[in-house]
């Protein structure tokens, strides 16, 4: 898989590189580290979260090197700190160091493999900020992990940077469509879709009618993995370029709404983890793909739409759209009584409003579910936050000329409001929605400025208990 570092062979000779909390700086240099005490006093290392030296040996070649995972504190305010040192590795086998901890050695695997991240494609060969693979540093995966799985997590991880990175003009509805496929047929996986008009004869009438303005064709794309085992159904939010349609966005907030797909984008990565691991489930990933842009036959405010349900939706904004197209792809999923439903969408502003973009909010009512999930949240190094289902503000969507609003003039709480909205699509299996954000705006140790995934890792962890595999 491109864009990620890799692990080296287990055998084969191997630089060390000393690992070191604040704290343990002092014994490093009165110990094994006691040849280099001057060098690394005179260069000013603490040991802070990130720092590293590179250690010469008597030829004055490279022959270790020491990196800083600073305080506790430090380390709570800044996960895959240690990503900030590996960058500046030379190319060559390394093998960690260290009084590390389980939870320690599975953060620095982890930073290690995403640090290797880069989105190149628009970006000519020449460019110095791209390292070819031979110029890559490689760690030997620290004892009592499984490679195999940190290796899923980083390429599923890799794959969704590049969906969402990807501009509109690369990925609309059929690309999406493409790289539905390609997925599929890596792991042996099939997939129909349903496109253009056909949606009206089958029946998902609110794709149809967010995506027909476009001249790209919107799509309902069905992927299926697995004949045994529990069954899981995916929904993820597939709106490759979201303008707003007639109630139109400014252009400050157009700017980022190629990551509008980012629901589809995690799901897929998500998909390639279970799939690469060859978890022992029935998978099934469903996307409504559309594009949401202006045309003479663009969805009006104030049309009302009857989805598959049976359910009308009266249109208050044509810019709240995502939640119409996931409802029809709910409302397929639960015909096919899956044990467990999950659908993941860049939803709401209100959502990043109250947990800001590092944090992936989710809603979900079963017990058992939640306490999976936050447990693979701490595990997977992947947060999220719960955010209720609050059933009093269940009359807000309801707009008395039709069964549902798709945009309440309430003001308050359109994050849950969504969520509530959604819900009234789904009938019968255990339910979690995610409202991510996709993107992260400023670099970060292991996660560049772009796109992200947001809350796979922690599902993905969280599968056993959720699913009893």
């Amino acid at each position: 898989m491109p864009n990620m570092m890799t692990f080296a062979p287990e055998t084969g000779p191997a630089r060390p590189l000393y690992v070191l909390r604040a704290d343990e700086l002092a014994g490093f240099l009165s110990g094994p580290g006691a040849v280099w005490a001057q060098w690394l006093d005179g260069s000013g290392f603490k040991a802070d979260l990130g720092d590293l030296r590179l250690l010469p040996g008597p030829d004055g070649a490279v022959a270790a090197a020491v990196a800083g995972l600073g305080t506790p504190q430090a380390r709570r305010r800044q996960r895959f700190g240690l990503a900030k040192a590996v960058g500046s590795l030379p190319a060559g086998d390394w093998s960690l160091t260290g009084t590390l901890s389980p939870a320690d050695r599975t953060e620095a695997a982890l930073a290690w493999l995403l640090a290797g991240y880069r989105f190149d494609r628009y970006r000519p060969a020449r460019s110095p900020a791209a390292r070819p693979p031979a110029a890559l540093p490689r760690l030997i995966c620290p004892q009592g992990l499984d490679p195999a799985r940190l290796i899923a997590m980083a390429e599923g991880e890799a794959l969704t940077r590049d969906l969402i990175n990807t501009p509109a003009q690369d990925m609309g509805p059929a690309e999406l469509e493409a790289a539905t496929r390609a997925l599929a047929d890596a792991h042996g996986a099939s997939v129909t879709s349903v496109i253009g008009d056909d949606l009206l004869a089958q029946n998902f009438p609110m794709i149809h009618a967010v995506g027909r303005a476009s001249p790209r064709a919107p799509r309902l794309l069905d992927l299926r993995w697995g004949a045994t085992g529990p069954s899981l159904t995916l929904v993820g939010k597939g709106v490759c370029f979201d303008t707003g349609g007639l109630n139109i966005k400014p252009s400050s907030g157009m700017s980022l709404m190629k990551k509008d797909m980012g629901g589809a984008a995690t799901v897929l990565g998500l998909a390639h983890m279970i799939m690469a691991l060859k978890l022992p489930l029935r998978l099934r990933v469903l996307i409504p793909a559309v594009e949401n842009v202006i045309a003479g036959n663009a969805l009006k405010p104030k049309d009302i739409l009857t989805s598959r349900k049976g359910l009308t939706v009266e249109v208050n904004d044509t810019d709240a759209e995502g939640r119409l197209v996931l409802a029809d792809a709910l409302a397929l999923a639960c015909e096919d009584r899956p044990d467990l439903l999950i659908s993941m969408a860049t939803l709401t502003g209100a959502a990043r409003v109250a947990v800001g973009p590092d944090l992936a909010p989710y809603y979900c009512d079963d017990p058992a579910l939640v306490s999976a999930l936050e447990g693979g949240a701490v595990a997977g190094i992947d947060p999220v936050w719960r955010l209720p289902f609050h059933d009093a503000y269940e009359s807000v969507i309801e707009p008395g000329i039709a069964d549902l609003d798709n945009a309440p003039g309430f003001g308050f709480a359109g994050s849950i409001t969504a969520a509530l909205f959604l819900r009234r699509f789904v009938d019968g299996p255990r339910y979690m929605h995610f409202d991510i954000y996709g993107h992260t705006p400023s670099d970060q140790p292991a996660r560049p400025k772009g796109g992200v995934g947001q809350g796979a890792r922690a599902l993905l962890h969280a599968m056993p208990q959720m699913l009893g595999l």
